[in-house]
Protein backbone atom coordinates (compact mmCIF):
# COMPACT_ATOMS: atom_id res chain seq x y z
CA UNK A 1 0.00 0.00 0.00
CA UNK A 2 3.00 1.99 0.23
CA UNK A 3 3.18 3.50 -3.43
CA UNK A 4 -1.05 4.14 -3.48
CA UNK A 5 -0.56 7.91 -3.14
CA UNK A 6 2.14 7.50 -5.95
CA UNK A 7 0.01 5.72 -8.31
CA UNK A 8 -3.15 7.67 -7.62
CA UNK A 9 -1.38 11.43 -7.87
CA UNK A 10 0.49 10.32 -11.43
CA UNK A 11 -3.47 8.88 -12.57
CA UNK A 12 -5.20 11.95 -11.49
CA UNK A 13 -2.22 13.92 -13.04
CA UNK A 14 -2.68 12.10 -16.38
CA UNK A 15 -6.62 12.52 -16.48
CA UNK A 16 -6.44 15.86 -15.97
CA UNK A 17 -3.56 16.38 -18.70
CA UNK A 18 -5.78 14.03 -21.27
CA UNK A 19 -8.87 16.30 -20.31
CA UNK A 20 -7.15 20.20 -21.04
CA UNK A 21 -5.64 18.29 -24.47
CA UNK A 22 -9.33 17.10 -25.07
CA UNK A 23 -10.58 20.63 -25.00
CA UNK A 24 -8.05 22.50 -26.14
CA UNK A 25 -7.67 20.14 -29.41
CA UNK A 26 -10.93 21.89 -31.29
CA UNK A 27 -8.44 25.58 -31.14
CA UNK A 28 -4.92 23.88 -31.20
CA UNK A 29 -2.22 26.29 -31.94
CA UNK A 30 -1.94 24.83 -35.29
CA UNK A 31 -4.38 26.68 -36.69
CA UNK A 32 -6.36 25.46 -39.68
CA UNK A 33 -3.41 23.04 -40.95
CA UNK A 34 -4.65 19.36 -41.20
CA UNK A 35 -1.89 16.95 -40.95
CA UNK A 36 -1.33 14.17 -44.18
CA UNK A 37 -1.87 10.39 -43.75
CA UNK A 38 1.95 10.40 -43.78
CA UNK A 39 2.53 12.75 -41.08
CA UNK A 40 4.39 12.31 -37.83
CA UNK A 41 1.41 13.69 -36.30
CA UNK A 42 -0.87 10.66 -37.88
CA UNK A 43 1.90 8.06 -37.21
CA UNK A 44 2.04 8.71 -33.91
CA UNK A 45 -1.89 9.04 -33.58
CA UNK A 46 -1.93 5.30 -35.20
CA UNK A 47 0.74 3.87 -33.46
CA UNK A 48 0.13 5.04 -30.24
CA UNK A 49 -3.87 3.59 -30.24
CA UNK A 50 -2.09 0.44 -30.94
CA UNK A 51 0.37 0.16 -28.72
CA UNK A 52 -1.58 1.82 -26.07
CA UNK A 53 -4.49 -1.37 -26.71
CA UNK A 54 -2.08 -3.64 -25.56
CA UNK A 55 -1.68 -1.82 -22.45
CA UNK A 56 -4.85 -1.87 -21.60
CA UNK A 57 -5.33 -5.55 -22.22
CA UNK A 58 -2.48 -6.14 -20.04
CA UNK A 59 -4.03 -4.08 -17.05
CA UNK A 60 -7.02 -6.00 -17.23
CA UNK A 61 -5.70 -9.09 -17.75
CA UNK A 62 -3.54 -8.75 -14.35
CA UNK A 63 -6.75 -7.35 -12.39
CA UNK A 64 -8.25 -10.70 -12.87
CA UNK A 65 -5.37 -12.85 -11.98
CA UNK A 66 -4.38 -11.35 -8.55
CA UNK A 67 -5.78 -9.97 -5.12
CA UNK A 68 -2.97 -7.78 -4.68
CA UNK A 69 -4.26 -4.24 -4.29
CA UNK A 70 -1.36 -1.92 -5.05
CA UNK A 71 -1.26 -4.34 -8.23
CA UNK A 72 -4.65 -3.96 -9.02
CA UNK A 73 -4.65 -0.33 -8.25
CA UNK A 74 -1.58 0.67 -10.74
CA UNK A 75 -3.30 -1.60 -13.50
CA UNK A 76 -6.62 0.29 -13.18
CA UNK A 77 -4.77 3.70 -13.83
CA UNK A 78 -3.07 2.61 -16.50
CA UNK A 79 -5.68 1.14 -18.27
CA UNK A 80 -8.06 4.29 -17.93
CA UNK A 81 -5.44 6.49 -18.49
CA UNK A 82 -4.50 5.03 -21.89
CA UNK A 83 -7.53 4.17 -23.07
CA UNK A 84 -8.69 8.19 -22.75
CA UNK A 85 -5.61 8.77 -24.27
CA UNK A 86 -6.33 6.38 -27.04
CA UNK A 87 -10.11 7.60 -27.56
CA UNK A 88 -8.37 11.30 -27.92
CA UNK A 89 -5.77 9.74 -30.73
CA UNK A 90 -8.21 7.87 -32.70
CA UNK A 91 -11.11 11.37 -32.20
CA UNK A 92 -7.54 13.12 -33.90
CA UNK A 93 -7.39 11.21 -36.75
CA UNK A 94 -11.54 11.39 -37.35
CA UNK A 95 -10.93 15.16 -37.21
CA UNK A 96 -8.11 14.93 -39.47
CA UNK A 97 -10.40 12.60 -41.55
CA UNK A 98 -7.38 10.10 -41.96
CA UNK A 99 -7.39 6.72 -41.86
CA UNK A 100 -6.19 4.86 -38.42
CA UNK A 101 -4.34 1.88 -40.55
CA UNK A 102 -1.67 2.46 -42.67
CA UNK A 103 0.08 0.09 -45.49
CA UNK A 104 3.77 1.64 -44.03
CA UNK A 105 5.04 -0.70 -41.31
CA UNK A 106 4.79 0.54 -37.86
CA UNK A 107 7.36 3.46 -36.75
CA UNK A 108 8.03 4.15 -40.45
CA UNK A 109 6.96 7.94 -39.29
CA UNK A 110 10.03 7.90 -36.76
CA UNK A 111 12.05 6.61 -40.09
CA UNK A 112 12.21 3.01 -37.88
CA UNK A 113 9.89 1.24 -40.06
CA UNK A 114 12.06 -1.93 -39.50
CA UNK A 115 13.18 -1.82 -35.71
CA UNK A 116 10.19 -3.99 -34.47
CA UNK A 117 10.03 -7.45 -36.46
CA UNK A 118 6.83 -7.72 -35.81
CA UNK A 119 7.16 -11.60 -34.99
CA UNK A 120 4.28 -12.98 -32.69
CA UNK A 121 2.41 -9.82 -32.58
CA UNK A 122 5.27 -7.25 -30.95
CA UNK A 123 4.51 -4.37 -33.28
CA UNK A 124 6.33 -2.62 -32.08
CA UNK A 125 9.04 -1.65 -29.31
CA UNK A 126 8.35 -2.59 -26.21
CA UNK A 127 5.08 -5.04 -27.22
CA UNK A 128 4.44 -8.20 -25.54
CA UNK A 129 4.32 -11.31 -27.51
CA UNK A 130 1.04 -13.33 -28.29
CA UNK A 131 3.01 -16.09 -26.40
CA UNK A 132 3.18 -13.71 -23.38
CA UNK A 133 -0.22 -11.92 -23.24
CA UNK A 134 -1.06 -15.72 -23.12
CA UNK A 135 1.40 -16.34 -19.80
CA UNK A 136 0.22 -13.41 -18.17
CA UNK A 137 -3.11 -15.07 -18.52
CA UNK A 138 -2.00 -18.12 -16.90
CA UNK A 139 -0.10 -16.75 -14.04
CA UNK A 140 -2.15 -16.11 -10.68
CA UNK A 141 -0.65 -14.37 -7.65
CA UNK A 142 3.00 -13.08 -7.47
CA UNK A 143 4.01 -14.41 -9.94
CA UNK A 144 1.16 -12.71 -12.60
CA UNK A 145 1.93 -9.54 -10.76
CA UNK A 146 5.66 -9.90 -11.29
CA UNK A 147 5.41 -10.78 -15.12
CA UNK A 148 2.66 -7.67 -15.78
CA UNK A 149 5.36 -5.47 -14.21
CA UNK A 150 8.50 -6.50 -16.26
CA UNK A 151 6.33 -6.45 -19.50
CA UNK A 152 4.42 -3.14 -18.58
CA UNK A 153 8.13 -1.41 -17.18
CA UNK A 154 9.15 -2.85 -21.13
CA UNK A 155 6.23 -1.33 -22.92
CA UNK A 156 6.34 1.80 -21.16
CA UNK A 157 9.79 1.96 -22.35
CA UNK A 158 8.69 1.44 -25.86
CA UNK A 159 6.16 3.88 -25.36
CA UNK A 160 8.30 6.59 -24.09
CA UNK A 161 11.06 6.21 -27.18
CA UNK A 162 7.99 7.07 -29.55
CA UNK A 163 6.31 9.61 -27.77
CA UNK A 164 9.74 11.55 -27.75
CA UNK A 165 9.68 11.02 -31.33
CA UNK A 166 6.75 13.01 -31.64
CA UNK A 167 7.71 15.64 -29.34
CA UNK A 168 10.90 16.21 -31.96
CA UNK A 169 8.70 15.33 -35.07
CA UNK A 170 4.76 15.94 -34.32
CA UNK A 171 3.74 19.68 -35.90
CA UNK A 172 -0.04 19.98 -34.03
CA UNK A 173 0.92 21.63 -30.67
CA UNK A 174 -1.98 19.89 -28.61
CA UNK A 175 -0.28 16.43 -30.09
CA UNK A 176 3.19 16.95 -28.86
CA UNK A 177 2.07 18.05 -25.38
CA UNK A 178 0.13 14.85 -24.85
CA UNK A 179 3.36 13.15 -26.22
CA UNK A 180 5.34 15.43 -23.59
CA UNK A 181 3.10 14.03 -21.01
CA UNK A 182 3.18 11.06 -21.53
CA UNK A 183 7.12 10.76 -21.44
CA UNK A 184 6.80 12.12 -17.95
CA UNK A 185 4.00 9.78 -16.34
CA UNK A 186 5.48 6.59 -17.98
CA UNK A 187 9.04 7.25 -16.59
CA UNK A 188 7.68 7.91 -13.70
CA UNK A 189 5.46 4.72 -13.65
CA UNK A 190 8.91 2.72 -14.88
CA UNK A 191 10.66 4.23 -11.63
CA UNK A 192 7.36 2.97 -9.48
CA UNK A 193 7.42 -0.57 -11.13
CA UNK A 194 10.83 -0.70 -10.45
CA UNK A 195 10.53 -0.19 -7.28
CA UNK A 196 7.19 -2.55 -6.98
CA UNK A 197 9.78 -5.51 -8.39
CA UNK A 198 12.40 -5.18 -5.81
CA UNK A 199 9.99 -5.21 -3.20
CA UNK A 200 8.81 -9.19 -4.61
CA UNK A 201 12.02 -9.92 -5.39
CA UNK A 202 12.73 -9.43 -8.98
CA UNK A 203 14.28 -7.45 -11.44
CA UNK A 204 12.91 -5.59 -14.77
CA UNK A 205 13.91 -7.94 -17.72
CA UNK A 206 16.67 -6.81 -19.78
Amino acid sequence: MRHAPLVAGAAAMALVAAGAITYAVAGDDGGSRTPSAESADAGFARDMAVHHQQAVEMSYIVRDRTKDEEVRRLAYDIAQTQANQRGMMLGWLDLWGLPKVSSEPPMTWMDMGGMASGKDGALMPGMATNAEMKKLGELSGKRAEVFYLQLMTGHHKGGVHMAEGCVEKCAVGVEKRLARGMVEAQRSEIALMADMLKERGAEPRP
